[in-house]
């Protein structure tokens, strides 16, 4: 099984980071505008649209406000498994430290994965570091 880690900081408030990351329904708008153009939400599931075109059903394992952990798993689609999560550690009170990690088969998806993860990465930092300068 592939297994995918990104960490990055942000230079953003955890507190202010963890609220867009747990917005689950609101990712197109507040976490990764551009990167997803789309999320709507459906039961314990959100709809993922994807700017390249790829639209993903996610389900919402668990939303931890304690840990700041967000855990879903991607169905259907070309992945047999995918499992996801995203942690926001505390960097200082202005800072914070985002950790991607997925979990995923085949493992031949992993190189594709990977690199839609780092661009979402970068969309998340660009987006949360662009709302703590109009705070």
């Amino acid at each position: 099984m592939a297994s995918i880690r990104k960490e990055i900081l942000i230079e953003n408030s955890p507190e202010h980071v963890w609220a867009a990351v747990r917005d689950v329904g609101a990712i197109h708008l507040r976490l990764v505008p551009g990167f997803v153009v789309d999320c709507r939400l459906e039961g314990d599931a959100r709809i993922v649209t994807f700017a390249n075109g790829m639209v993903v059903r996610e389900l919402i394992v668990d939303i931890d406000d304690d840990a700041r952990r967000l855990v879903w798993a991607a169905v259907g689609g070309q992945l047999t498994h995918h499992n996801a999560s995203v942690q926001v550690f505390a960097e200082g009170a202005s800072h914070s430290r985002l950790v991607w990690i997925a979990d995923l088969l085949p493992n031949e998806m992993a190189g594709a994965i990977e690199a839609m993860i780092q661009q979402g990465i970068i969309a998340m930092k660009q987006t949360l570091e662009r709302t703590a300068k109009n705070a």
